[in-house]
This record gives C-alpha cells, sequence and structure tokens, in this order.
C-alpha cells in the first residue's frame, strides 16, 4: 500500500480496519486481554502484565525500553528518527472482587479489570502488529506507552519526569466506553475531562457531656457549618457556564449518643475544567474550612494529600488533533459515527500528557443492545465487549501512521535526536 499519495493517506483507516479485524488477529488480541484479565495487577505492581508485553513484543520484532516507571514498557516502531507520535494504554487492575461468572474470571481475590484497561494493552499491541506490517511505509517513530498506575498513581507523570515525552510531537490514547454503541467513537476539542483532587480536615473542639455543651467546644456543629458553607462555593462563587463540584462524601466523628466528641474528620473531592477554577477550589476550600471552623471556637487542619493523592488535571484536548482524529475516524468508520462527547466529571491521568505536549482522548463505543446492557465503569459486573477490538487498534494504528504523514514538523538537524533504545 502506498501511503505518500493522498488516496493513500484515506485509505489507510479502512485497510488498517480490515486488518484487524482478520480472525487471526482479532482472536490474538481476545487473548492477549483474557490472560491479562485473569490475572490483574494494581498500580506498580503490573509485572506480569509488562512481562507478557514484552514476550509479543520480541515476538514482532519490536525494541523496547523497560522498566520505566516500574513497571512500565516504552515500545518503539519506525525509523528511531523525528517526528515522534505516542500512543498510549493504562495497565492497571482495581481492588475490587470480580461478579461476573466466566471462563475467565479473575483468579485473584480482591482485585479485578473492571475498568478496561485489558483491552487497551490488548488493542495497543494490536495497532503494534497493524504498523509493524507496514513499517516500512512509517515516516518517523511510533512510541508505545504501556503505562502503569493510571487509577489514582499517576503513572503518567512518573512516566513524563522519566522523560518518556522527550521529542515526541503528540500522544493518542482511548478508553472503551460501556454506553456508547460498538463502532462509534466519542470525543471533542477542548475539556472532556474534569481536574480531581481529594480534601480531607480534622475539626477539633473540646469534648465533653452532650446535656452540658456550653462546657465543651462542639466540632460537630463547626463541621456541619462548614459542610454547608462549602455548597456555596460552587453555588454563589463559580461561574454557572463554568461547571464545577465540591462534594463532601466522609463525615466521622463522636461514638456515642450523649457525648461531644473532641475532633470530627470530613473529607471529599472537588472538580473541575480548567486550571484556574480548579486551583481557586482548591484555596477557597481550605480558607472556608479554617474561617467557618474558627467561627464557631475550632481549630482545623486541611489536608490535600498531595503525595499520597496526586491532583489529576482536567483532560483537555487539542484542537488540531481534533481535526486530525476527525478526519481519520471518519475515513474509517463514518463521520456520522463520530461524535461529539458530552463532559464528564471524572477524570484521568492522561491530562499530565496533554500539560507537556499536543494530546487527544477519545472514547471507543462498545455497546451491543441485542446482547444486553453492559454495566459502567468501576462495578464489580463489569464487561468488555471484544467486537471494539478492531476499531481500538485500527484507529490507534491510523491516528499514528497518518499523524506522521501528514505532520511533518520543521526541526533543525542539530535539534534532532535519536532515541537511543533504537
Amino acid at each position: 500500500m502506498n501511503f505518500s499519495n493522498s488516496n493513500g493517506l484515506t485509505e489507510i483507516p479502512k485497510r488498517f480496519l480490515q486488518f484487524a479485524k482478520r480472525p487471526e488477529l482479532f482472536d490474538w488480541m481476545v487473548g492477549i486481554r483474557r490472560k491479562i484479565h485473569e490475572n490483574p495487577e494494581l498500580g506498580f505492581e503490573e509485572f506480569e502484565t509488562s512481562k507478557l508485553i514484552r514476550t509479543e513484543l520480541d515476538k514482532m520484532g519490536i525494541t523496547y525500553k523497560y522498566p520505566v516507571a516500574v513497571t512500565g514498557v516504552i515500545g518503539f516502531i519506525g525509523t528511531g528518527g523525528p517526528p515522534f507520535v505516542a500512543l498510549r494504554a493504562d495497565m492497571d487492575a482495581l481492588p475490587m472482587q470480580e461478579m461476573v461468572e466466566w471462563e475467565n474470571k479473575s483468579r485473584i481475590p480482591g482485585k479485578m479489570h473492571a475498568c478496561g484497561h485489558d483491552a487497551h494493552v490488548a488493542m495497543l499491541l494490536g495497532a503494534a502488529k497493524i504498523l509493524q506490517e507496514h513499517r516500512e511505509e512509517i515516516k518517523g517513530t511510533v512510541v508505545l506507552v504501556f503505562q502503569p498506575a493510571e487509577e489514582g498513581g499517576g503513572g503518567a507523570l512518573k512516566l513524563i519526569d522519566e522523560g518518556v515525552l522527550e521529542n515526541v510531537n503528540a500522544i493518542f490514547g482511548l478508553h472503551v466506553s460501556s454506553n456508547l454503541a460498538v463502532g462509534e467513537v466519542h470525543s471533542k476539542a477542548g475539556p472532556i475531562g474534569a481536574g480531581n483532587g481529594f480534601f480531607e480536615a480534622v475539626i477539633s473542639g473540646k469534648g465533653g457531656h452532650a446535656a452540658i455543651p456550653q462546657h465543651s467546644v462542639d466540632p460537630i456543629l463547626a463541621a456541619s457549618n462548614v459542610i454547608v458553607s462549602l455548597q456555596h462555593l460552587v453555588s454563589r462563587e463559580a461561574d454557572p457556564l463554568d461547571p464545577q463540584v465540591v462534594t463532601v462524601a466522609k463525615f466521622q466523628g463522636g461514638g456515642a449518643f450523649n457525648v461531644i466528641p473532641d475532633s470530627v474528620t470530613i473529607g471529599g473531592t472537588f472538580r473541575a475544567f480548567s486550571k484556574e477554577s480548579f486551583m481557586q477550589l482548591r484555596y477557597r476550600i481550605e480558607e472556608v474550612i479554617r474561617g467557618q471552623a474558627a467561627v464557631q471556637r475550632c481549630n482545623a487542619t486541611v489536608d490535600f494529600f498531595t503525595e499520597a493523592k496526586l491532583f489529576y488535571p482536567p483532560t483537555i484536548n487539542h484542537k488540531g488533533l481534533h481535526e486530525h482524529f476527525l478526519n481519520v475516524a471518519g475515513d474509517m468508520i463514518g463521520i456520522h459515527k463520530v461524535k461529539d462527547v458530552k463532559p464528564l466529571m471524572g477524570s484521568e491521568d492522561f491530562a499530565f500528557y496533554q500539560e507537556v505536549i499536543p494530546g487527544y482522548f477519545f472514547l471507543l463505543g462498545m455497546q451491543n443492545v441485542t446482547r444486553g446492557r453492559l454495566e459502567s465503569e468501576h462495578s464489580p459486573y463489569y464487561q468488555v465487549n471484544e467486537d471494539a477490538f478492531p476499531y481500538g487498534a485500527a484507529l490507534h494504528a491510523s491516528l499514528a501512521a497518518r499523524y506522521l504523514l501528514e505532520y511533518q514538523p520543521e526541526v533543525s538537524f542539530s535539534e534532532r535526536k535519536i532515541h537511543d533504545e533504537l
């Protein structure tokens, strides 16, 4: 296939989809995914998953770097020189007990792939097989990013710190979606996911008998006022056209009906679609908690878990890459199956990549109404429709191959750095 002319460019997605639908490739991706599903591993513990990935890359003759950020694997397909475009798949599972009874159910008690990361790995390996088959036509280098610890561990940030994005011009990522039809993709330019942070506050007063409250300093009353005041941050301080969330989901204090406790602990989450709004919420949450506690003669300490639970920035898709996505996906499945997504208040650590380089994230449909309803992510009854795999693999491969052919950045020879892994 000649990629170099315009007809060749528009044919790439269709040809790649045909390639991905071949029974031998489809069955191989399904087998990979099921092996991973049976042996789920939590963030930074994905040693067997990583080993499986490296074994398959070895079989394909694809060079890679390992370990990166403990368990991460970074593969390379193409010339070894610029331009560089990256494709990302997350590898980690969740600390949940699988409740679906089937032949490939999780064999690890209390751990489950309940968010589709096993499918993401299988599809990126499928894309690698497609790209490696057509490597002579690739005008640059595709970087395969198999990332650990997306579920709260900030694996993306650790990969960035280890230089994975050095010289990379753009990055693409996907997530399977239970409520979108198989064969469809949804995304948009701009914010599609919220920035996310957590907070916990300990409000301290003076305990005593409930019958003589005048001798106590009641932290329960103080915490109640704090919670009510925190709701005003969105209802009275946020722009109604700028969606934000502050939710207190934890309230712990007291253990008896007739005793006022010494302290109360509250905690929750806050989310916004812009970094400015997110940081304003953070500042005001601490100010309101301390201020309202003081009104009730209590003291308050506030913890934002900046080390244990990283702030996740908003997921913001690059406008130029959105046009590229529309062209590639439209050529593959028809523009009528490429739809705008409604921004979600959920967060995704792909956003860390987007803070460094242009990035694009999209949802891949996998719902087939004739087979019944699929449960949403993070459910113990979560299932994956493997019929979506050819679309994900082919889109990954097409987005990368077309990017390298269409977006040849102006880079002087002196600025060009070849990855030493190649």
